[in-house]
Parts: C-alpha cells; sequence; structure tokens
C-alpha cells in the first residue's frame, strides 16, 4: 500500500508538496525571520488549530462519502429494479412471440442503464444505445435531453400494449408499474445528486484554511525540529490536503476520476445478467473503466 500509484491523489498533490517543502528549507535557512522579524509561532497553537481543523475535514469527508455511497446504493437498486422487471416479462409466456417482445423490453432496459451512464457523465450516449434499440427507438431516445425517461416512457408503453393485447391482467400491470416508478426514484436520484453539490463557499473556506495552516506550520515546528521540519511539515501537509482532495474527488461519485463508480463495469453487469435471465447473449463491449469496480 505504501507503494500504490492509481487510485492515489498523490500525483496531483506532489507540486503543492514540493513547493511547501521548498518554503519549509528556505524558514529553516532563515531560523524563522522575515527579513529581521522573527514569526513568533509555537507549536501549541497549531496543534489546537490542527485539532479543529481535522474535525471539519472529517465533516467534510462524511458528507462527500455519504454522496458517493448514496449513488452507489442507487446503482445497485438498479440492478435490483431491472432483474425484477426482466423476471416479471419471463412469465408472460414462452412462446417465440413473447421471446421476442421479451428480448426488446430487455434491450430497452439495458438501453436506459447506459443513457443513464451518459447523462450522469455528460457523454454522448448514441453509440451505446445504437446496440440496444431499433430505429424507431433510437430515433426517439437520441433526440431526447433526458434519455432515460423516454427509455422510461418506451418500457411503460410496452406494459400498456402487453394490458391491451390481454397478455397481463391489471394487478401485473400495476406491479410493472411499481417497479417503473423505483426506476424514477433512482433515476431521479442520481440527478439529485450531480444537481446539488456541497456549498462551493464552504468548500472555498475549507481549502483556504487548510493551504493557510499548511504554510504557517514550518513557522511553529523550525525551533524544535531545525533540518526535520521539511520533512514533518509535508507529512502532515500530505494528510491534510489529500482528505481535501478525496473528498473533492468523491464528492461527484459518477465522474472518471480513479476513486469513482466504475459506471461502466456497472452497465456491463447489468447486461451480462439480464441477458443470462433470458436466455438471449447480448453483445457485451468489455470497456475498461476509470472508477473503483465495487
Amino acid at each position: 500500500m505504501l507503494f500504490v500509484w492509481h487510485g492515489s491523489v498523490l500525483p496531483q498533490l506532489l507540486p503543492r508538496l514540493l513547493m511547501l517543502f521548498i518554503l519549509s528549507l528556505a524558514i529553516v535557512y532563515f531560523h524563522g525571520f522575515i527579513f529581521s522579524f522573527k514569526v513568533p509561532l509555537n507549536p501549541t497553537p497549531l496543534t489546537l488549530f490542527g485539532f479543529v481543523l481535522a474535525l471539519f475535514l472529517g465533516f467534510r469527508n462524511n458528507a462527500s462519502y455519504d454522496r458517493f455511497w448514496e449513488g452507489r446504493k442507487l446503482w445497485g437498486a438498479l440492478l435490483n429494479v431491472t432483474r425484477s422487471l426482466t423476471r416479471q416479462a419471463l412469465t408472460l409466456g414462452n412462446d417465440a412471440a413473447n421471446e421476442a417482445r421479451v428480448l426488446d423490453f430487455v434491450q430497452m432496459l439495458t438501453a436506459l442503464t447506459y443513457a443513464l451512464k451518459h447523462q450522469l457523465r455528460n457523454t454522448p450516449a448514441e453509440e451505446d444505445l445504437g446496440k440496444y434499440l431499433d430505429a424507431a427507438q433510437f430515433d426517439k431516445v437520441a433526440a431526447a435531453k433526458y434519455k432515460p425517461v423516454v427509455l422510461m416512457k418506451l418500457l411503460a408503453r410496452w406494459v400498456q400494449q402487453a394490458r391491451e393485447e390481454n397478455r397481463i391482467d391489471s394487478i401485473q400491470q400495476a406491479r410493472f408499474d411499481e417497479n417503473l416508478d423505483k426506476l424514477a426514484d433512482i433515476i431521479g436520484g442520481c440527478e439529485r445528486i450531480i444537481s446539488t453539490p456541497i456549498p462551493y463557499s464552504y468548500s472555498v473556506l475549507l481549502h483556504r484554511t487548510v493551504y493557510i495552516y499548511c504554510f504557517l506550520l514550518p513557522f511553529g515546528l523550525v525551533d524544535n525540529l531545525g533540518w526535520l521540519t521539511p520533512f514533518i511539515v509535508v507529512f502532515i501537509a500530505y494528510t491534510f490536503v489529500a482528505f481535501e482532495a478525496i473528498a473533492d474527488e468523491i464528492e461527484e461519485p459518477f465522474g472518471t476520476s480513479a476513486n469513482d463508480l466504475a459506471l461502466t463495469n456497472m452497465c456491463q453487469v447489468i447486461a451480462a445478467t439480464l441477458a443470462e435471465l433470458i436466455g438471449k447473449p447480448i453483445e457485451i463491449t468489455q470497456v475498461a473503466d476509470h472508477g473503483v469496480i465495487d
């Protein structure tokens, strides 16, 4: 773990830590003097202030991790709901006509998961949608801004058509609608996370406080630690600055950073498990994701 590089925030922090190391060397060389003025700091106030700062950083990380974990739970719920809907569709019969209808239903469900991923990451979805939708469906979805919602409408239309053809009764239709409502809740929950960041002023205040503390730290340690000051300062600064960087990274869990959710892999898992349920393999292109794999 000491030498792990991928997934660590250390690469992006190295320039800042190097600058702090050089500053600490200069402070030690001049014995804590700025021109002819001796900065009268000692470790006591810095210790007290560091403790308070650690509490604020802990709160910031908890708030960010709550958003990360909520996003993971929503995508776990998406897997469960798509499985439930596929199971419900499979109970309508085993004839060839129903198999084709169920395949169409599952293709739309799979397309919805990819459409949601692309909406959350603000990336083009046409390539993935083209693998699972026919021409008419693709034209309707590709023209929409909120593609998962349009796909949910197509799924609801599929259920309504099954009711009109008497392939399901009103009770079965209601059960389908319950799971479609859960899909709507999942999509809305993801949109809420992506559209409601942690207040910017709070992040700016914490960022400034962390760096001011780190720049003052060498003045408080130089008289006691001497030439060990740069190394101790960099180590302490790494813990504070890294906590802040991690919080910034996981605050938006649907991105492509190393510690974000691996949405591409999750979409592949959903596509694979739905294909296995219906016994009709759906082509899945294995694409490496940037996020973590749960």
